[in-house]
C-alpha cells in the first residue's frame, strides 16, 4: 500500500528540523515539509485550508469550537510554540505606568484581540495583578502594515472597551506618537527596536518576572498546535497518532543537543548552564507534548478564552483534541 502523501507546514523551529530533513520519518507518510512564516500559514490554514497538516493558533481553535464558526483542522497535543508573554507588554514611560494596576484605564493596543500572546497576557494581568480585562481600552489594528482584522468575528458584550484603529494607523507608530498608552503584542514593535525614549517594556526583566511565574503558577503558557485538516483525519485517523510519535522524536532530538558542550552545536555560549536551570525550575520534560503533562494549562486556556468572551460557551480539554492522541495505549 502506498504511504499517504502530506504536506506540512510549520516554522522551522529547531524543535521541527529532524522531520524537516527527514532524520525522522512519519510512518506511513512521504512527506512535503513547507517552512514559513506563521502569519501566513494561520492565513492561508485558518483561512483557506490549504495544508493536510499546519501549525495552527490554538486559542482561534477554542474559539471556533466554542462557537457557532466551527474548526477546519483537528488540534493535536503537539504544541509547537509555547512562549511565556511578561516581554510582550510594552509602555509609553510619561503615563504613569510603574506597575501592571497602573494598565487600568488606559488605551493598550493589540494586532489581535484573540491573538493567544494577548490571550495569556490579559490572564496573568487579571489572576496575579487583578487588572480586568475590561479596565482597559483596547485598539486593534497592524502592528507594522495598517488593516489588519481578526480571524474569527468576535462576539464580545455590546459595550465593551475595543475599538478598531482608523486605516492608514499602525499601533507601533501609534505608540510612539502617544495615541496609546499601552501594547500588547508577540513581536517586538519597531519603536522599542528604534529604542524610542518614551517606549519600554512594563517587565524589562521579564526572564525574572516570567521564571516567579512559573513558581507561583506551574504554567507554561501555549500558543500554538499541529493541526489536521478535518478531512484528513476522518479519512485517516491513524495519521494523529504518527505525527505525536514524530513530532515528540523531533523534540528529543533538538532538547539534546543542549547538552552538547564538547563542541557546542547551539549559538549561544552559555546554553549549557541555562538547560541546567531550566531543567531544575521546570524538570526534565520542560516542553512536554500530550494532555495529561498539559492539563492544567489547557484547563486555563480554555477558560481564558470562555472568560475574556471569546467563546459562547466554556470549551473543555476532551474536546480539543482527538481521542486516539489522549487515550494511549498502557504496556
Amino acid at each position: 500500500m502506498p504511504n499517504l502523501p502530506i504536506t506540512i507546514a510549520t516554522w522551522d523551529y529547531d524543535r521541527v528540523r529532524a522531520i524537516v530533513d527527514r532524520r525522522v520519518p512519519v510512518a506511513g507518510c512521504d512527506v512535503n515539509y513547507l517552512p514559513m512564516q506563521v502569519e501566513e500559514i494561520f492565513h492561508r490554514a485558518h483561512l483557506n485550508a490549504e495544508f493536510e497538516v499546519a501549525e495552527i493558533a490554538l486559542g482561534v481553535q477554542i474559539v471556533r469550537l466554542g462557537g457557532s464558526a466551527g474548526a477546519d483542522y483537528v488540534a493535536l497535543p503537539i504544541f509547537l510554540s509555547r512562549m511565556f508573554r511578561h516581554s510582550a507588554i510594552y509602555i509609553r514611560t510619561d503615563r504613569g505606568i510603574e506597575q501592571p494596576q497602573d494598565l487600568k484605564g488606559k488605551r493598550v493596543g493589540v494586532p489581535s484581540y484573540q491573538m493567544a500572546a494577548a490571550l495569556w497576557a490579559r490572564g496573568f494581568l487579571k489572576d496575579v495583578y487583578g487588572v480586568d480585562y475590561a479596565d482597559m481600552n483596547w485598539r486593534q489594528g497592524g502592528l507594522e502594515i495598517p488593516g489588519r482584522r481578526e480571524m474569527t468575528p468576535l462576539k464580545l458584550p455590546k459595550d465593551f472597551p475595543l475599538e478598531v484603529i482608523l486605516p492608514g494607523k499602525t499601533l507601533s507608530a501609534m505608540l510612539a506618537a502617544g495615541e496609546i498608552d499601552a501594547l500588547i503584542s508577540a513581536r517586538t514593535p519597531s519603536c522599542y527596536d528604534a529604542k524610542h525614549p518614551q517606549v519600554r517594556r512594563l517587565f524589562e526583566d521579564y526572564a525574572t518576572a516570567e521564571r516567579d511565574y512559573y513558581r507561583q503558577t506551574g504554567v507554561f503558557p501555549i500558543m500554538h498546535a499541529l493541526g489536521i485538516r478535518k478531512d484528513v483525519h476522518a479519512k485517516h485517523p491513524w495519521l494523529g497518532m504518527e505525527l505525536l510519535k514524530a513530532f515528540t522524536a523531533a523534540k528529543d532530538i533538538a532538547t539534546a543537543e543542549f547538552e552538547q558542550l564538547a563542541a557546542l552545536k547551539l549559538t549561544l555560549p552559555w546554553i549549557g548552564p541555562e538547560s541546567v536551570a531550566t531543567r531544575a525550575l521546570m524538570g526534565d520534560d520542560f516542553w512536554p507534548y500530550g494532555v495529561e503533562a498539559n492539563r492544567k494549562t489547557l484547563d486555563l486556556m480554555c477558560r481564558y478564552v470562555h472568560e475574556q468572551g471569546l467563546s459562547q460557551r466554556l470549551v473543555t480539554v476532551e474536546e480539543l483534541f482527538p481521542r486516539s492522541t489522549t487515550d494511549l495505549p498502557k504496556v
